[in-house]
């Protein structure tokens, strides 16, 4: 049976249907639309940076720094870094100690002083190495005034100098409240090394012209005075277990080096030098000191080439070139101001002295007392000097010193394989040994000393002193007494005791 309203309401259906359809495939098509432009916009997105990242980026800063880390997974900030060594301007992490990295310039000019304290004071105090390292770097001047550098130090410390030290310019660039005695000391240092392949000038020029100097004087009661306060370039005191090694040092005001109260010092290797005419610039002198060896070196100054000072005992010198200029190789002088001196156990020897006013000597003021004893010269060949051998008991620094009744007295003196030749205008050997204690146990051999000009040989001078030439010498030596008395024997035995 054929009914209207259901066929209505099943077209009604139909249509509903069909109506759905059509939305939701509207909205499928339109959900793939945006779902794939999204894809693409994150995907250029990624490539935008991507292409960004593989562009150099330009450095922060001119100091190399450690790479920063990746971010953490929440994408937090990176805690900081500490700073990277070049940061550290102290102490490099090889126990080197650069006094660039204290603050010191090296143009010569500024003063350096405080930074070569306070590199001293770091290295000094360094207790993770045991040998730290001062550095003075090649390539620049540095200007210091005068210093102490004090130990004892936690380690051993080595003073290494590639570059130049240089002291003020002259006594009018010296603080006023500055001692002009010495320089640069190093004071209670037990294990050191001053080395390297640098300068040390003392710029003494000034300080040797000054009217009160000696040689610059007319006037001989200003030679009375002495010479004028100069400082001393370099002075250990009271120290041990020293090398000073490889350097030049050179116009030091008055002494180069000088050793004083010190133990166990090894010398290698120095170059000093200064004018021919330069006042007390002593090479080396030592003082007090014991076990002290010095090897290897060249020394042409204006006075000592070495001396060996009071309190001085077991030192050997060996391969020394000595001059041209200078006093030669000195023991004292001793007993000025009538003082006690004791000095033994000195050797000297495969050395050269050459235009020298001395070649070996030992000197001693009148009214002393105390000892020289146990000495060696040994295998010294001499060009051109004064006096190749001298023993001088009367020392003074003007022609009206008086004699006196006591002096230090002079044993066991042997002279070995000295040769070469001599100005005439003094004899090849001096013996003058006090009045009231006299020269004992001289001994001779080997001795060949020639005129440095013409043929005229002169005699030896002795007086009041007791030896014996073991063989032949050139010239020949008649002077010396044998066998002085027992009674004066006994008298002048242990005049130091043993040191």
């Amino acid at each position: 049976m054929f009914c209207p309203t259901k066929m209505f309401v099943s077209s009604y259906n139909t249509r509903n249907h069909i109506l759905c359809f059509i939305i939701a495939l509207i909205l499928t098509l339109t959900s793939l639309t945006e779902s794939r432009y999204h894809h693409h916009k994150e995907k250029h997105k990624h490539n935008s940076h991507n292409h960004h990242s593989s562009k150099p980026e330009p450095p922060s800063s001119s100091i190399s720094q450690p790479p920063t880390p990746p971010p953490g997974p929440n994408d937090s900030p990176s805690p900081s870094l500490p700073p990277s060594p070049s940061d550290e301007p102290e102490e490099d992490n090889n126990g080197v100690y650069n006094v660039i990295k204290f603050g010191a310039i090296g143009d010569g000019v500024t003063d350096d002083t405080e930074a070569f304290k306070t590199a001293w004071d770091s290295s000094c105090s360094n207790q993770n190495d045991t040998v730290s390292v001062l550095l003075v770097p090649y390539g620049y001047t540095f200007m210091i005034h005068s210093t102490i550098f004090t130990g004892p130090c936690h380690s051993y410390q080595s003073l290494q100098v590639d570059g130049t030290i240089i002291t003020p310019d002259g006594p009018e660039a010296w603080p006023s409240n500055i001692s002009k005695r010495q320089w640069l000391v190093f004071y209670r240092v037990n294990g050191m090394a001053l080395k390297g392949a640098g300068v040390i000038d003392g710029r003494g020029q000034k300080w040797w012209e000054l009217p009160c100097k000696p040689h610059r004087s007319v006037n001989k009661s200003a030679i009375v005075a002495g010479p004028c306060d100069s400082p001393i370039a370099l002075r250990f005191f009271m120290s041990s277990n020293l090398t000073v090694e490889g350097l030049m040092i050179k116009n030091s005001p008055q002494f180069n080096f000088r050793f004083d109260g010190c133990q166990g010092v090894h010398v290698e290797s120095l170059h000093i030098t200064a004018p021919p005419l330069s006042p007390n610039t002593d090479g080396i002198h030592i003082e007090n000191s014991n076990s002290v060896t010095i090897y290897n070196s060249v020394i042409s100054n204006g006075d000592d080439c070495v001396s060996i000072g009071s309190g001085s005992y077991d030192v050997d010198i060996r391969n020394l070139t000595c001059g041209p200029g200078g006093h030669g190789i000195s023991i004292g002088s001793l007993g000025n101001h009538n003082s006690h001196a004791c000095v033994s156990n000195i050797t000297v020897r495969d050395s050269i002295i050459k235009y020298s006013d001395n070649g070996v000597r030992i000197k001693t003021w009148q009214g002393g007392s105390g000892s020289v004893s146990g000495v060696t010269f040994n295998n010294i060949h001499v060009e051109s000097v004064r006096n190749p051998i001298i023993i001088d008991q009367y020392y003074c620094m003007t022609k009206d010193c008086s004699n006196k009744t006591s002096a230090v007295f002079v044993s066991d003196i042997a002279y070995q394989g000295i040769k070469g030749t001599y100005d005439i205008r003094s004899p090849p050997m001096h013996f003058g040994c006090s009045d009231a204690v006299p020269c004992t146990n001289l001994t001779l051999s080997g001795i060949e000393l020639l005129p440095a000009k013409g043929d005229i040989v002169l005699d030896p001078f002795c007086w009041n002193a007791y030896g014996l030439a073991e063989e032949l010498s050139i010239p020949p030596v008649w002077c010396l007494m044998s066998d002085p008395p027992t009674a004066l024997q006994g008298a002048l035995v242990d005049k130091c005791g043993s040191p």
